[in-house]
């Protein structure tokens, strides 16, 4: 079913309610984010990481919150970390994106989970520098029912499932090499298998793009954040393993993977592009 059939509707009122359903979501990853592999239930209450007080129900709205209460807890008046706030905006603003790219109800919510999926990947690559296994099994599994669910139901044609397995095998490949000759230095193994449900997402024409663009995000990234720590100062918030940045220090890759795939899933971008003069 299209969201299109409900032509009496404004368009923008499915923003609207893709970016708010966005923001809830959000939240709920912040809680699975902080208690996964803790032993803690996702059914607890959800508190104050410094005083321990429970949350009341106006201190949960998604991005409004944090806002209203200027990032600090009601009760003691410590900092509540951004983070919060930043997962609920980006985790909106990704769901709403995706009815740019289709208003297919169900390839829609695929669409968000897989997203949802991603946004959990990079943040806890961001504080741990390591991707769950949980985790990028659950991003191959929904990846190849997206990919089954558009090519076999939408399109009704399975001719493109070699080639794609193909491509996302080779961009795996490639990281693989370099995490072997590197001996894990360069990249983690985690990478490596985060890579193949990626390929699946972005296509065959897309991988070298994907692979490309990942290394461009990763550098770009990077010397912003060598700039901003070295001549802003600050405290090192995503647990950087060195105490002044530089183009030496471990940075976790995930996310920028995660960046060059989001890119082309959104713009279909294609760096070969760039060099065509026709």
């Amino acid at each position: 079913m299209l969201l299109s059939t409900f032509s009496f509707v404004p368009i923008e009122l499915f923003f609207v309610y893709a970016f708010f359903t966005g923001t809830i979501i959000g939240s709920f990853l912040n809680v699975y984010i902080y208690r996964f592999h803790t032993g803690k239930s996702l059914s607890g209450s959800s508190h104050c990481m410094s005083c321990g007080n429970n949350l009341k129900w106006y201190e949960l709205v998604p991005l409004l919150s944090w806002i209203m209460l200027r990032g600090r807890c009601s009760s003691c008046g410590c900092n509540i970390t951004p983070r919060y706030f930043l997962v609920e905006l980006l985790t909106g603003v990704l769901f709403g994106l995706t009815l740019l790219i289709t208003l297919d109800v169900a390839e829609i919510i695929i669409m968000w989970y897989i997203l949802s999926t991603l946004v959990a990947i990079t943040v806890y690559d961001l504080y741990h520098f390591i991707i769950p296994d949980r985790l990028t099994a659950y991003l191959t599994g929904s990846s190849i029912i997206l990919f089954l669910y558009q090519n076999l139901f939408l399109n009704n044609s399975l001719d493109n499932a070699l080639p794609t397995l193909a491509a996302a095998a080779l961009g795996s490949l490639f990281f693989y090499i370099l995490w072997f000759v590197s001996r894990g230095r360069w990249l983690g193994f985690g990478d490596v298998k985060l890579a193949l449900p990626l390929g699946i997402l972005v296509g065959p024409g897309l991988v070298f793009s994907f692979v490309v663009l990942a290394f461009w995000v990763g550098a770009g990234i990077s010397i912003l954040l060598i700039i901003a720590n070295n001549f802003f100062g600050g405290k090192n918030r995503l647990h950087i393993k060195s105490k002044a940045l530089t183009m030496k220090s471990e940075v976790p890759f995930a996310p920028f993977l995660i960046a060059s795939s989001l890119i082309i899933i959104f713009t279909n971008f294609n760096v070969l592009d760039l060099f065509s003069f026709t």
